[in-house]
C-alpha cells in the first residue's frame, strides 16, 4: 500500500512538473529545469564527468578525515617507496605520502579554480552585457580592452602577471582571473546585442526601466546559461594553467601539496619511480576531463540548436 501511494505521489508530482500549461512563475521553472535534468541525465559522458567531479570535490572537502598520513609529514627512510598498503600511493623523495597529499592538494588546485570562475564569470558576464546594450563609445571602449587581454596567450599573459606580483597562490588567482574573463565579456555581448531589440525589452523601456535595471534584472539573467556552458568548458583550461604556473614555479610555494608543484619537484624520478610525478598528473587530467565532459552535457542542454 506504501509503495502503490507513493508511486502515485510520485506520479502527480512529475505530471504537475511537466504540465505544458503551468499556473505559475515557480511550477514554470521547475518544469524547465527538471527537463533540462531528464536531458543532461540521458547524457552518460556528461554524467559520468558530474559523478568524477562530486567524488573530487568529496575527496577535497573531506581530505582531513580521509588522509592516512600528514601530508607534509617527512619518513626519509620510506623516500621514493612504491605503493603499498601503508602508502597507497607511495611516497615521494621526502618520504611523504602521496595519497594525503594528493587529497590535500585537491582542495588548492579545485579551490583556485572554483574562485578564479567566481571572479571572471560575473566580471565578464558585467562588462559584456553592459557594452552590448550601451552600444556607442561604451561598447567600444570596452571591447578594445577586452581585444588587448585576448591578444595575447592565456599562460604568457598569467606568467606575465604573476611575475609582476609576489609568486603565491594569491598572484595565480588574480594573474589567472586577469587573464580568462575578456571571452565570458565577448559571449555576453553577443548575447545582448540579440536580446536588446526584442520586443519584451522595449515594452519594459516604455515603462520607464533605467538602463542599469534592465541590464541587471532582464538582459544578464538571460545571459547566465551561456555562460555556464562556457564556465564548465573553460575550468579545465583553468586547472591546466593553475596547475603550469605551479610547475614553473610560480604558484604554491613548498611544502604545499598543490598538483603541479607536486609534478615539478619530481619531475626527476619519471624514468626510475614513475609512481611519483605521475600520480598528480593524471589528478590533473581527471579533473580537466570530466569538466570537459560535463561542459559538453550543458552545452547540449542550453543550446537552443539542440532543441
Amino acid at each position: 500500500m506504501d509503495t502503490l501511494l507513493n508511486n502515485g505521489r510520485m506520479s502527480n508530482w512529475r505530471t504537475w512538473v511537466l504540465t505544458d500549461a503551468p499556473q505559475s512563475r515557480r511550477q514554470a521553472a521547475i518544469g524547465m529545469a527538471y527537463r533540462s535534468w531528464l536531458q543532461f541525465s540521458r547524457n552518460w559522458l556528461a554524467m559520468t564527468g558530474l559523478i568524477a567531479l562530486l567524488a573530487l570535490f568529496a575527496l577535497a572537502i573531506f581530505a582531513p578525515e580521509l588522509a592516512t598520513h600528514d601530508p607534509n609529514a617527512q619518513d626519509l627512510a620510506q623516500r621514493l617507496a612504491p605503493p603499498s598498503a601503508v602508502h597507497w600511493f607511495g611516497t615521494d623523495q621526502l618520504g611523504r605520502d602521496l595519497f594525503s597529499r594528493l587529497l590535500f592538494g585537491a582542495r588548492i588546485t579545485l579551490g583556485m579554480a572554483v574562485l578564479i570562475v567566481a571572479i571572471v564569470a560575473p566580471v565578464g558576464l558585467l562588462v559584456g552585457s553592459v557594452a552590448g546594450y550601451a552600444g556607442g563609445w561604451t561598447d567600444r571602449i570596452l571591447m578594445r580592452i577586452t581585444d588587448v587581454f585576448l591578444a595575447f596567450p592565456k599562460l604568457v599573459l598569467a606568467l606575465a602577471f604573476v611575475s609582476a606580483l609576489k609568486p603565491g597562490l594569491t598572484s595565480v588567482v588574480l594573474a589567472i582571473a586577469l587573464t580568462a574573463w575578456p571571452p565570458y565579456a565577448r559571449l555576453a555581448r553577443a548575447e545582448t546585442l540579440v536580446i536588446r531589440n526584442a520586443d519584451f525589452v522595449s515594452a519594459i523601456r516604455l515603462t520607464g526601466a533605467s538602463a542599469t535595471r534592465i541590464v541587471l534584472h532582464h538582459i544578464m539573467p538571460l545571459c547566465i546559461a551561456s555562460v555556464i556552458v562556457r564556465v564548465a568548458l573553460d575550468v579545465s583550461g583553468i586547472v591546466l594553467t593553475a596547475a603550469g604556473l605551479g610547475f614553473l614555479g610560480m604558484g604554491a610555494q613548498a611544502p604545499s601539496p598543490e598538483w603541479g608543484a607536486m609534478i615539478a619537484s619530481t619531475r626527476g624520478f619519471i624514468l626510475q619511480q614513475w609512481w611519483v610525478p605521475a600520480i598528480p598528473g593524471i589528478a590533473i587530467f581527471v579533473a580537466s576531463f570530466a569538466f570537459n565532459l560535463l561542459g559538453d552535457g550543458l552545452r547540449d542542454v542550453f543550446d537552443p540548436k539542440s532543441e
